[in-house]
């Protein structure tokens, strides 16, 4: 993996709360700010994923690949924040979801 420095400024407030989790979970400042990189990009991969499969504008599975997860962890995803995905008329013909225990 090839790495590239970015620069960005940040808030006094912002730079408290990277210091805070800098540690409490003794990490480098690089490490912290590459691991809260990590979790907000995945984070709006979702919401970005969610909301153009709400929309109509993209398949349950395409939404799924945009989101970075298997069809059944994003399926999960869509139950858990009640996206509407499917026309009503369908929905009545697909099987009830599978537990997974």
């Amino acid at each position: 993996m090839t790495e590239v420095t970015v620069s960005a400024r940040i808030s006094r407030e912002m730079e408290r709360e990277l210091e805070e989790i800098m540690r409490e979970e003794h990490l480098e400042k690089s490490a912290a700010l590459r691991k809260l990189l990590h979790v907000g990009l995945s984070e709006v991969r979702q919401e970005r994923a969610l909301r153009l499969l709400a929309r109509g504008k993209v398949s349950f599975g395409r939404a799924a690949e945009i989101a970075r997860m298997n069809l059944w962890e994003f399926a999960d995803l869509v139950r858990e924040r009640r996206i509407p995905w499917v026309a009503d008329e369908l929905a009545e013909d697909l099987p009830a979801p599978r537990r997974r225990d």
